[in-house]
């Protein structure tokens, strides 16, 4: 079919995502229109057309950032002047949100590297700590204020005694809870679905 293109390279064409994994993510969500219809389809094959336009644009780098914003909500807390702690940063959502409500600092800990979108790496109060297990830190520059969990394929039970030794006396942990890696082998279906 000549001139048409999918919807998640499209995206990434015309400026309206940075990555492509950025642009399914999207898409996925609900937040991409085709002719003012919801498309959630990543392979949706658009011609020249067709009107492409984003719902609005995301207020943070990923998803993640939504949810930790809902939870500092939903809990009172207060980040402005803090300094924190995101184990599993990934592309930055977490630290994305937690810079939007004015921390001072933010250690960004991921295992992978380059995954941190370049809007949160770039700002002066992120420190990066890249090909960093967080299962094996032991101690960042200071302690913290606030630790905030986003991390896969591993048990919170492992990284919750390593955010405790970052904290500083009375400080406060958000965790993401995610079932499938917290149940065991036999409570998981093939796909990631909890029994």
């Amino acid at each position: 079919m000549v001139g048409r293109i999918r919807l998640d390279n499209h995206l990434v064409d015309r400026g309206l995502a940075d990555t492509r994994s950025r642009a399914k993510a999207l898409i996925l969500a609900g937040d991409v229109l085709v002719n003012d219809r919801r498309e959630t389809r990543a392979g949706y094959a658009i011609g020249e057309r067709d009107a492409v336009t984003l719902r609005q644009k995301p207020r943070f780098v990923s998803r993640g950032g939504e949810k930790l914003d809902q939870a500092l909500d939903a809990f009172g807390i207060d980040v402005a002047g803090l300094v924190a702690a995101d184990l599993g940063a990934s592309t930055g959502g977490f630290t994305d949100c937690l810079l939007q409500r004015n921390v001072a600092r933010v250690y960004a800990v991921d295992v992978g590297h380059g995954q941190l979108d370049l809007r949160v790496r770039d700002d002066e109060r992120v420190v990066v700590l890249e090909r960093t297990n967080a299962r094996y830190l032991e101690l960042l520059p200071e302690a913290v204020d606030i630790v905030v969990i986003d991390v896969s394929f591993i048990s919170l039970s492992l990284i919750l005694p390593v955010a405790a030794r970052l904290l500083k006396p009375g400080g406060v942990c958000v965790p993401l809870i995610k079932p499938q890696f917290e149940a065991g082998r036999g409570e998981v279906r093939k796909g990631g679905v909890v029994r």
